[in-house]
């Protein structure tokens, strides 16, 4: 669950944290530009998280975080190399509908694999040690950047399709649980017993 959830904070922050910086430093748009474009993507997640959330109730959690996590890779030539301002709105959205649809199964998905005895425990642990795993991305991503002649949409899209294709194989590789009964005696979360 540690490797899942670093992989997941990579996905995000490596996709979040330098956009601005990359339609600034590389696209050369003003604060104005930048700040509009980068309101685009929160709206794509929102969307992204309903809909892969709910997805995932019908064809289960691994399937919905591989199908989001491998759509984000034709969407990255969109997000990172296009030239005009519309275009990267829309990579900035459907990116972050993959991305973010991605995270809308991970509440459940942790719970689900969590034992009854630390579940209090477990997602929320699991989750912040991935977190600090992937606390240096926006470091990381930044020296490469500019070591690299300061091609910012480049080194983001290489790192995300990385990312993306390990997500998707990690999660493949992991347990589905979906429809897991909470509680000793099995019973769903707020039933009373007999």
């Amino acid at each position: 669950m540690i490797v899942l959830m670093t992989l997941f904070n990579c996905f995000s922050h490596g996709t979040q944290d330098l956009y601005p910086l990359f339609l600034q430093v590389e696209k050369g748009f003003g604060t104005d530009m930048t700040g509009k474009l980068s309101i685009i993507g929160p709206i794509g997640a929102i969307v992204g998280g309903l809909f892969f959330g709910a997805l995932s109730e019908k064809i289960g959690r691994k399937r919905a975080i591989i199908i989001a996590a491998l759509l984000s890779l034709p969407i990255l030539k969109l997000w990172a190399f296009s030239s005009e301002p519309w275009m990267l709105g829309m990579g900035a959205f459907w990116l972050q509908v993959m991305v973010q649809g991605a995270w809308g199964v991970v509440p459940v998905h942790l719970n689900e694999l969590s034992p009854d005895a630390v579940r209090a425990t477990m997602p929320g642990l699991t989750y912040q040690i991935g977190n600090f795993i992937a606390a240096s991305v926006p470091w990381v991503l930044t020296s490469l950047a500019e070591a690299n002649n300061k091609q910012y949409g480049l080194t983001m899209a290489e790192f995300i399709a990385v990312v993306a294709v390990l997500l998707a194989l990690v999660t493949a590789l992991g347990p589905e649980r979906k429809g897991q009964k909470f509680g000793i005696t099995g019973q769903t979360v707020g039933a009373t017993p007999d």
